[in-house]
């Protein structure tokens, strides 16, 4: 955000949360009417029943789990290598970052219900860290060791106006606040969700908009614009000028390490149940669809998304200097595609607008997703024509798998 807007790194972070805002309202009409699995795909699927359409709808959904947890697990390495005092080289990162890939991979084959209670608990360190960084900023901010004149100072590359440079910002900030798109998969097991959902959702995306933007702030305040633009780990060095007499700097590598993991730990869960969903339908190859025996993982969908993504890490991080950007940036371009198929009016001017090369997206990132979604072109298109053949219809609300019931 620095590198886009200087000081006004918080702004993106505000226009993010209010794309994704409008974005949850139309969630929210839509799951209180059809509280199933699959979400955008069944929503898309219900206003245009086109079959390829919804598929590929299901699968940039499911694309966008994977390059959210690559991101995260190519974030996870410098973090590691801050924290225990390595200068790590990009050959190290990346060998890192696919490491930690396929720790998630084994989490995950272990069990849902492990995956979940993990991903409580790292939840709960993510959201400690974070406050961590907001209460040293409110504490250097009451001893009068900030520069406020930073807050609000644009400092744009020369080849970009102001208004190009903040839609490309908040094209990036907009991955802090994907993940709530994932809940109406779930919502059929949620009692009474039709008072339940929208409460949770709008809390939860609320206090994640707050977090952000008090974060951005602090972090300006505190440190120059430069000596955050292409820094790999810019919380510790908020905490390192806010509170060099205390521990912070030296415990936040390790918190970040667990929030992107985290953040890898639900989105590999969410894309390969989703596989798993489309493989059971007949939408691609039902291999896709195995389940172990002894353990009733998903073992063959968990293996397949973890290559892709093992796949992406190698690839991104040789043909770009910035992964973490491409890939983070990757993530808000399909899911931003996908918004502005569900949503109407505002909220499709607004996804559809970043999604363009208008709002000064990176090409890598078009690259990246080309390749996912020519990717399911390929797996789509000959299940869809034996599907014709059998005269079978799309059954889109199991695409997220079967319901918990089902499953015990």
């Amino acid at each position: 955000m620095a590198a886009e807007v200087g000081g006004a790194a918080w702004l993106p972070f505000l226009i993010a949360f209010l794309v994704a805002l409008l974005t949850a309202f139309s969630y929210l009409e839509l799951v209180t009417k059809y509280p199933q699995p699959a979400g955008a795909a069944l929503y898309v699927h219900k206003a245009f029943g086109i079959h390829l359409l919804t598929f590929m709808i299901a699968f940039a959904v499911m694309c966008s789990g994977i390059t959210s947890a690559s991101t995260s697990a190519r974030a996870f390495a410098p973090n590691l290598a801050v924290g225990v005092g390595w200068e790590a080289g990009d050959t190290s990162v990346m060998a890192i970052a696919l490491g930690f890939m396929l720790l998630v991979a084994a989490i995950n084959l272990r069990g849902v219900s492990e995956g979940v209670k993990t991903n409580v608990v790292l939840t709960m360190i993510e959201l400690s860290g974070l406050l961590l960084v907001i209460l040293v900023g409110f504490s250097a901010i009451a001893g009068g060791n900030v520069d406020w004149g930073r807050v609000v100072a644009f400092e744009t590359p020369d080849d970009k106006s102001v208004f190009l440079a903040v839609t490309t910002a908040t094209s990036l900030a907009f991955f802090a606040m994907v993940g709530f798109e994932d809940s109406v998969n779930m919502a059929e097991e949620c009692h009474e969700p039709n008072r339940i959902f929208p409460r949770i959702m709008l809390t939860g995306l609320g206090i994640t908009g707050a977090t952000y933007v008090l974060v951005s702030i602090c972090a300006v305040a505190l440190v120059p614009v430069g000596d955050l633009a292409g820094n790999d780990t810019p919380l510790v060095t908020v905490a390192e000028r806010g509170a060099p007499d205390l521990p912070i700097a030296e415990i936040l590598p390790f918190i970040s390490m667990f929030a992107v993991a985290n953040s890898a730990l639900i989105s590999m869960l969410m894309a390969s149940r989703l596989l798993y969903g489309m493989a059971r339908q007949g939408i691609i190859p039902g291999a896709l669809s195995r389940v172990g025996q002894r353990r009733r993982t998903l073992y063959v969908s968990i293996v397949f998304t973890t290559l892709i993504a093992l796949a992406l890490i190698a690839y991104v991080s040789y043909a770009s200097e910035n992964a973490v950007s491409v890939l983070g940036g990757t993530t808000s371009l399909l899911l931003l595609a996908v918004f502005g198929a569900v949503n109407a009016l505002l909220g499709v001017i607004s996804c559809l607008y970043l999604v363009t090369p208008l709002s000064g997206r990176p090409v890598a990132e078009y690259e990246v997703a080309g390749i996912l979604l020519a990717l399911g072109l390929v797996l789509s298109i000959p299940m869809y024509l034996a599907s014709r053949r059998r005269g079978e219809q799309l059954k889109v609300g199991s695409l997220g798998g079967g319901s918990r019931d089902e499953e015990d």
